[in-house]
């Protein structure tokens, strides 16, 4: 009679189990990560770029502007803030005229006075000061309206720059 050695199918089912559990405890590991990416890579890269597009539009105004309105595009000469001392930079509080708002591809959506637009995915608030004489501070912050996963911190990102007046 041969020897037959081999796996019996127990064996095999039992090292098929070990192997299941171990997967399953690694499977966490990889839904933190993916959301990870997702929030701090891809969301807080566009928050970012988006800040850095309505401060550069901010910055093109001239230092006395008062009425251009920022918030529509093409940008109008009429109904806006323009550089105008005010604002906030907190988009929990955001202040008419100094706030807009983004779908979920980056378009600017219309919005009404004190009225969030249905579908907005990124909301941009700005604050202009009066940081010295001759001298405006412009704070441009762009948050999410959600994190991937419903957890962790929302993306946000808030720039500054000075703005001197030329003359």
């Amino acid at each position: 009679m041969k020897n037959e050695s081999g796996f019996s199918l127990i064996e095999t089912c039992l090292a098929l189990t070990v192997l299941l559990v171990v997967a399953l405890g690694l499977l966490p590991l990889g839904v933190i990560a993916t959301t990870t990416t997702e929030n701090q890579g891809h969301l807080m890269a566009r928050t970012t770029e988006y800040a850095q597009d309505k401060m550069e539009q901010l910055i093109a105004l001239t230092y006395g502007d008062s009425t251009t309105d920022t918030r529509v595009f093409p940008a109008d000469d009429l109904n806006g803030s323009g550089l105008t001392v005010g604002g906030s930079a907190d988009p929990d509080a955001p202040v008419d005229l100094y706030v807009d708002y983004l779908d979920i591809n980056g378009n600017l959506l219309a919005a009404a006075p004190g009225v969030e637009p249905p579908g907005w995915f990124y909301k941009r608030a700005w604050q202009v000061d009066q940081a010295a004489a001759q001298l405006k501070r412009i704070t441009v912050t762009t948050t999410v309206a959600t994190s991937v996963g419903g957890f962790g911190r929302v993306p946000r990102t808030s720039l500054s720059a000075l703005k001197t007046n030329p003359f």
